[in-house]
Formats: C-alpha cells, sequence, structure tokens
C-alpha cells in the first residue's frame, strides 16, 4: 500500500514553497485531503496513487452526505484533482481519477461591504498615540487600496513609494502587482513612519507595520484592531479586513464602472471573481431607480 500522508507532504510542501501559496491555502489544502485520506483508510485502498474513477466518484458522492456546503465540496474535489495532476507529474501516478467528476453549483453569496459613509466613519480616527498613528495608516491603507490581509502583514517599508503614491504588492502565488494609494493613506502612513522607529528595536526589521514590542504585526491582530475600531467608531456591524477590500472593489466599480480596471487593482488573475461586485452595483442602481424613477415609486 502507497503510503498517502508522505505524498500529501510532499504537494503541501510543492503548494508552499513552489507555488508559493499562502498559510491559509495549504490549510485549507491539507483539511480537504484529510477526508481523501480518510475515505482510502476506510476502503482499505492499496495504492492511493492509483485511484480508479470509480474510486473518485465514490468519494465525492459521500461528501454530499457530510452535510458540506457546496463551496466546500467543490474545493475538495478542486484539492484532489490538484493532487493527482502533482502525483502525475511527480511519476506517482498515471491518471487523474478526479478528472470529469462535476462540481455541484452552489449560489454565490455577495460579499458584505461598507457604504462610503460608513467606510469614512471607520478610517476618520483621531489618533492619540504611537499605536493609533499605526492603526489609522492600517485602515486608510487597507480602504485606499483593497489589499489583502495577507498582503498588508507582509508589506514592507520599502514597498512604499511616498513620492509616487505607490505601493508594491506581493499578492498571492507570489505575484507582485503596484497599486496606487489614495492621498489621506499617504498622510496616514507619513504619520506612522515617523514614530514607528520609536517602537523597533532591531533596527533591521523591514515590516511596514509593527506591534508594541517591535515585530512584525501579525494577521490576527491586525484583524482584531480592525474590529477594535469599528466598535470604537460606533459601526453597529461586525467589520473585517477583508470587508474593506469587498468595500473598495465595490465603490471604484460604482464609481468608474471599469471591471478590467477594478481587476488589475484587486490582482484577480480571472475576471470572474472580479464579476461578483458587478452585482452589488446592480443593487446600487436598482435601489437608486427604485427611489428615483416615476413609474417605479410607491404612491403614499
Amino acid at each position: 500500500m502507497t503510503p498517502i500522508q508522505p505524498l500529501i507532504d510532499r504537494f503541501l510542501d510543492h503548494l508552499k514553497f513552489e507555488r508559493r501559496v499562502s498559510d491559509h491555502t495549504v490549510s485549507a489544502y491539507r483539511i480537504d485531503l484529510l477526508r481523501l485520506q480518510e475515505f482510502a483508510v476506510q476502503r482499505k485502498i492499496q495504492s492511493i496513487a492509483r485511484l480508479a474513477p470509480p474510486q473518485a466518484r465514490l468519494f465525492a458522492a459521500g461528501l454530499r452526505h457530510l452535510n458540506l456546503s457546496s463551496r466546500s465540496i467543490a474545493r475538495t474535489l478542486s484539492a484532489a484533482r490538484s493532487f493527482y495532476k502533482f502525483l502525475i507529474r511527480e511519476g506517482e501516478g498515471k491518471t487523474n481519477p478526479f478528472e470529469g467528476i462535476s462540481t455541484p453549483r452552489g449560489e454565490r453569496k455577495l460579499p458584505r461591504t461598507l457604504n462610503i459613509e460608513q467606510a469614512a466613519q471607520l478610517v476618520m480616527i483621531t489618533p492619540d498615540s504611537d499605536l493609533t498613528f499605526r492603526d489609522r495608516a492600517i485602515l486608510e491603507l487597507l480602504y485606499s487600496s483593497g489589499l489583502r490581509l495577507s498582503e498588508i502583514e507582509r508589506s514592507n517599508v520599502c514597498d512604499v513609494d511616498l513620492a509616487d503614491r505607490t505601493m508594491t504588492i506581493l499578492g498571492k502565488g507570489g505575484k507582485t502587482r503596484i497599486v496606487p494609494v489614495g492621498r489621506h493613506a499617504i498622510t496616514a502612513i507619513k504619520s506612522w513612519l515617523q514614530r514607528r522607529q520609536a517602537l523597533v528595536s532591531n533596527i533591521e526589521e523591514k515590516a511596514l507595520f509593527v506591534s508594541r514590542s517591535g515585530n512584525r504585526l501579525g494577521a490576527r491582530a491586525i484583524q482584531k484592531r480592525v474590529e477594535y475600531w469599528a466598535k470604537r467608531q460606533g459601526l453597529d456591524r461586525s467589520v473585517h479586513p477583508h470587508m474593506l477590500r469587498h468595500s473598495f472593489a465595490s465603490h471604484m466599480l460604482e464609481s468608474s464602472s471599469d471591471l478590467r480596471a477594478v481587476q488589475e487593482l484587486l490582482g484577480h488573475s480571472d475576471i470572474s471573481t472580479t464579476q461578483v461586485y458587478t452585482h452589488l452595483d446592480f443593487q446600487h442602481l436598482a435601489k437608486v431607480y427604485d427611489k428615483a424613477h416615476p413609474r417605479a415609486r410607491r404612491r403614499k
């Protein structure tokens, strides 16, 4: 019997070190492939590298009985398909048993966003300490440039061009892009950089945003600061960093209607990922129509 765990470990190392996917994606693939491992053990499959198509279909059918969402099932099957592509490339397998297995189509949920007034309310904090100057810069940058949490976490001081008002971003899969940074975000970053050195104990620390101890600020800490300021600024809803990215995309699309430009700014490799924001834009237009058009308004 071909041990599956070493094969999975090799595949995950390939994702992390060769394809340079995020730690979050690697963890998700690990969970998905653990289901495949459990299936192989339960079915006493002699060689996981030579899984037969009927066994793959049986595995896919079993996922539907685990009360998983359509999105989770689709992701698990995608992970299995990628795993077997890797095995074929490595000479461990000959065919991909998951090719041709359809994935369920679930209804795509629209991302939650802040409206323009709420976004402005969140970022307009009055700093009174080094750390609040940092937090204001984080909030302004998240909303100004639509960065992912992982992107702002690994940003370095040298990535920001204050004169040119741009920032070089290392995105998913190790892809780099240059994004514009708004005037208010540039002002906030300048103010933070004047105070950053007072917290940094190691002069070789490259991180743009550091913690109280002077080390790179982690993703969870950034999430907590966004949640804290959402409550502090009086927003009556839970706010997370990705909501600011969604808000950035939605507001840009409302103003410009340029889907391709928004795709480039967000760093989406596939425009279909960006198209979800067109639904948000349509909802906004529909509300305007309902309020404004004389044949749509209800008589009082």
